[in-house]
């Protein structure tokens, strides 16, 4: 089939939370490009919360992530 047939079963961000999250609690994270510019980060819960790729501490939870993820766990 078409790309365009297929359902959008992948979660997308479409409104962001502007707190802080602890960073010891973030696992993973995916960037997104639309329908909003937005990183969503994976919680140790399992739980998706999209953030604004601006904030100052979303660069900092990505690196910290990038560094776990080098490791290799």
């Amino acid at each position: 089939g078409s790309i365009g047939s297929q359902p959008m079963r992948k979660f997308s961000c479409v409104t962001l939370s502007t707190q802080q999250l602890n960073i010891k609690k973030l696992v993973s994270y995916e960037k997104q490009e639309v329908p909003v510019q937005a990183i969503m980060f994976i919680t140790t819960k399992g739980i998706k919360i999209c953030v604004s790729p601006k904030q100052k501490w979303v660069q900092t939870a990505m690196r910290k992530i990038d560094q776990k993820r080098t490791k290799g766990k």
